[in-house]
């Protein structure tokens, strides 16, 4: 099936019925992902207990559902694998014990599906599906593009899921922008009468580093390449990275934000192991990815290379790497 198609066409098994569409075709088995099963190395979610704790306040509410705002790569989406992880660990609430998150993309939102000449939208298709299974939270990212084309008369998203937002039988975690929040959604009443707001502020550099460090298990494991050395070496390295990676070292186009630039750059030191065949990270890898780091100027490069050389040269000198800036 092509997703990016407006109309998917079905075929039916000769017992389907062929004057209605088929009632086994699942939106969330097609186009979702459950991340309620999904299996997570580490807490996708490091240090943001009190916006997972205001989350599940909100989904326990009967008549509210949640929107998570913030500036890109501020880990909006960890979030709700936060709560997701601590469901699998049966850590939350009972009443959210037996959930089940599923992640969709709006764009699989849009369109028709159609089954021996009969066609109907692929919301309302949802709609039906996950009616009266209060155990089942939907998470829509980038939400406003919904709204937006309920205006513009594509799809009535709002006025779909109403009855079913306002009894309580639809959970929805959507995910948006601060600036898609305030341009799209902040003056849509009926949209706010339904969706209680959490502003997902950037990490600190200190929070930052503990995101890096937690997270380092999750990127052996995507990479199969270790980390060698101690954590306090880890620390040191992390914390050269978010500093290098600070928001007026950036280059201002690329738009990324504490914890992502900053994951992002850690992560190609990885990937230059990766590259060599290499089953430990070393810091000829740590150097390849800070003089090849497109996310900051190039004069922040050439002045954290000075920094780099100070603070670790005794690893540079024993592990003979060759520092060409």
């Amino acid at each position: 099936m092509d997703m990016d198609n407006d109309i998917i066409k079905y075929t039916p098994n000769e017992d389907s019925n062929n004057n209605a569409l088929d009632n086994k075709f699942s939106v969330l088995k097609n186009y979702a992902e459950d991340l309620t099963n999904k299996t997570y190395i580490t807490n996708p979610a490091i240090e943001r207990d009190e916006e997972i704790k205001n989350l599940i306040l909100i989904l326990l509410s009967p008549e509210k559902s949640a929107v998570l705002t913030g500036k890109a790569g501020i880990g909006k989406t960890s979030i709700v694998e936060g709560l997701s992880y601590r469901i699998q660990r049966k850590e939350v609430p009972n009443a959210l014990l037996d959930s089940k998150i599923y992640k969709i993309a709006t764009s699989s939102l849009l369109g028709s599906y159609e089954s021996n000449g009969n066609e109907e939208s692929k919301l309302q298709l949802l709609i039906n599906e996950v009616l009266g299974k209060k155990n089942i939270i939907l998470f829509i990212d980038e939400i406003h593009t919904l709204v937006t084309a309920s205006r513009t008369g594509d799809i009535d998203f709002l006025n779909m899921l109403k009855p079913g937002l306002d009894r309580g039988d639809i959970k929805i975690i959507g995910a948006t922008t601060t600036a898609e929040y305030e341009q799209y959604l902040l003056k849509d009443k009926a949209f706010l009468r339904r969706f209680e707001k959490i502003e997902v502020e950037e990490p600190d550099q200190e929070t930052t580093v503990k995101i890096l460090m937690g997270t380092v298990k999750k990127i052996e494991a995507a990479t199969n390449v270790k980390w060698p050395y101690t954590n306090w070496v880890l620390e040191l390295v992390c914390k050269f990275i978010v500093n290098m990676t600070s928001e007026y070292k950036r280059i201002y186009e690329t738009g990324s934000r504490y914890p992502d630039v900053s994951l992002a750059l850690l992560s190609k030191c990885f990937t230059y192991a990766r590259f060599e065949n290499s089953e430990y990270v070393t810091f000829k890898h740590i150097y390849q990815a800070i003089i090849n780091c497109n996310s900051v100027y190039d004069d922040v490069i050439i002045k954290e290379l000075a920094v780099f050389k100070e603070t670790f040269n005794e690893f540079l000198v024993k592990e003979n790497v060759e520092m060409s800036i």
